[in-house]
């Protein structure tokens, strides 16, 4: 009799082929058109299951005998695979994607026809976890090459022409300008220690480091774009534009040291986002609220 491949009556979705001869195999055995295991087979599958708790099944796969329709067969092997998953769920790992199939007699016959009534269980010892995707042929994804960006060295101090046309050394921090070049983009960092005269947007002489700082930052870094923001103190909303004229007294900075118009923006936020509450209780609160921050809008 000859039977034509038939569809599988019972799966789970398998996204990719299983490569059955790289696993291990365990089956156990059924009595004449039963689907439940006897008290013999039911205790191996459960020696099995206690050994194999930290193994992971890949398929189950159900067979019967030639006895009996074709349609009958499928049915019973449908029923017999039913009756062993149920037993090992939750027992013992299985892949998400796991399948489970029912043949029939639609499989190699062997002589012994005891042999045909089975179910067979798929599965990759524990010792063998680390080597899943190579036994199902699935192919690792090609991570991508991150190169992490270098770390710059920059100098301690600077030596410029001061106002008067001599010369002045300006010591710089560092580790300020480590942490802006290491900043990723959308990252906000406030320009500590850079002080204005009094309502004014004159930055006094002690802060001239911190532009020194910024222009070296951003001439290491010549992708880098950035946006000043200025914030002010003391009361609400900013009729003079103070913040605006600050981020902006800063950008001009820049740009006259030769760093590109489209590298720096700047907006003032004037009191819109201060650190403390207004008004804020005592000098270093207002002190605090009265800042400029770099807004990395870029960094590749």
């Amino acid at each position: 009799m000859i039977h034509t491949f038939k569809k599988l009556l019972y799966f789970i979705t398998l996204l990719f082929p299983i490569v059955l001869v790289a696993q291990e195999q365990f089956s156990v055995y059924f009595d004449t058109n039963k689907h439940q295991l006897t008290p013999t087979q039911n205790e191996r599958l459960e020696k099995w299951m206690a050994a194999n708790a930290k193994s992971k099944i890949l398929a189950i796969n159900g067979y019967t005998d030639e006895d009996g329709t074709t349609g009958l067969n499928d049915t019973l092997a449908q029923r017999r695979v039913s009756h062993v998953f149920r037993k090992i769920n939750g027992k013992v790992k299985t892949r998400e994607d796991f399948k489970t199939r029912s043949f029939g007699e639609l499989h190699k016959m062997s002589p012994v026809k005891a042999e045909n009534r089975k179910v067979t269980l798929y599965y990759l010892p524990e010792k063998d976890l680390h080597r899943e995707n190579e036994v199902l042929g699935i192919k690792e994804p090609t991570k991508p090459v991150v190169q992490k960006k270098p770390i710059i060295k920059f100098p301690d101090k600077i030596v410029v022409r001061d106002p008067r046309g001599g010369r002045q050394e300006i010591p710089l921090d560092t580790v300020f300008m480590q942490k802006v070049s290491a900043a990723k983009s959308g990252d906000k960092l406030e320009i500590s220690n850079l002080n204005f005269r009094l309502n004014t947007f004159a930055i006094v002489p002690e802060s001239r480091p911190r532009l020194f700082e910024l222009l070296e930052i951003m001439r290491a870094n010549p992708k880098m774009k950035i946006k000043l923001l200025g914030h002010i103190c003391c009361i609400e909303g900013d009729p003079r534009k103070l913040s605006y004229q600050r981020a902006k007294a800063v950008a001009m900075f820049l740009r006259q040291n030769g760093i590109e118009r489209e590298r720096t923006s700047f907006e003032g936020l004037g009191t819109t986002s201060p650190i403390y509450p207004l008004p804020e209780n005592n000098e270093e609160e207002r002190a605090a609220n009265r800042r400029v921050e770099v807004l990395i809008v870029e960094n590749p």
